[in-house]
């Protein structure tokens, strides 16, 4: 059975999610100090440590105790059941448990937990959240976004030569993907102020959000990455598309968030598209 959008109370779920997530950046904080054991998931560089499943079973199972009617998109729970969960009107729990698997394995300290709540399809709260460096990205739906409880927005920065754009190589190491990757690479070295790779694709949308960085671009990304880090950018006053300029789709597996439209769109303009298959849904 759906739960009705206003029959939800966002307050409670903000309390419930935030303590969890505190619980669960325990885990991982204490864990960063030394290099992990970890396996791969399908081939490449998809890692997963039992730090990933722990922290995911730790956020579902809280959460499913207080709102048993809720449903989840996790990342390692879809990658062990082979696709995600359909996302439908219900309530629905989007989770990243460690975004920055390969960062965390090698004890560098810049991975995140991340957490959307999406009713009916949109984004009510977001959450992205670096426990090392005690680093908390908050966003509500038409109440702006912050960051350690500090408001936030973006730079406003509109052209692409005056712009910090971040992105990743990824997970995958598909020929053909690799291709437009490094094609993209060589095209804004030479046209964007500087390019940055951070390995979490939630905290590179969450430094666009804080002001830290122009924009942001990534093909072959997933719901779970980028959930919550489009309602930051959002919130914070700038724009999330799809990368060939239109509308963002959540499943669709690309993304590219900005400070200003202007910004978006020029950058749309200089990328060599990629359409990675399966999508999210």
């Amino acid at each position: 059975m759906e739960e009705k959008c206003e029959a939800i109370d966002l307050n409670k779920c903000h309390q419930v999610v935030s303590d969890l997530i505190n619980k669960a950046g325990e885990i991982i904080d204490t864990r960063n100090a030394h290099r992990k054991e970890f396996l791969t998931k399908q081939g490449d560089i998809d890692l997963v440590t039992e730090t990933d499943k722990e922290v995911e079973s730790l956020l579902i199972k809280g959460l499913q105790n207080e709102f048993p009617n809720h449903r989840f998109i996790g990342e390692e729970e879809s990658s062990a059941e082979g696709a995600p969960h359909k996302l439908t009107d219900s309530p629905t729990w989007i989770i990243d448990p460690v975004d920055g698997t390969m960062n965390f394995v090698h004890a560098f300290p810049h991975s995140c937990i991340s957490v959307g709540l999406v009713v009916k399809k949109v984004t009510e709260l977001a959450y992205v959240f670096n426990p090392m460096l005690k680093q908390l990205f908050y966003a509500r739906r038409g109440h702006g976004a912050f960051y350690n409880n500090q408001s936030i927005t973006v730079s406003g920065q509109k052209q692409l030569s005056n712009a910090l754009i971040t992105s990743e190589f990824g997970t995958s190491r598909d020929p053909e993907k690799m291709k437009v990757v490094k094609e993209n690479f060589s095209k804004l070295v030479e046209k964007a102020h500087g390019i940055r790779m951070l390995g979490s694709a939630a905290l590179n949308m969450s430094m666009v959000a804080l002001g830290a960085a122009d924009a942001y671009y990534e093909f072959g990304i997933h719901a779970w990455d980028v959930c919550a880090a489009d309602l930051l950018v959002r919130e914070a006053g700038g724009v999330v598309i799809d990368p060939a300029g239109g509308a963002f789709d959540m499943m669709s597996r690309r993304a590219l968030a900005a400070a200003t439209p202007e910004l978006a769109q020029e950058l749309s303009a200089n990328l060599t598209q990629f359409y990675p298959q399966p999508r999210d849904d």
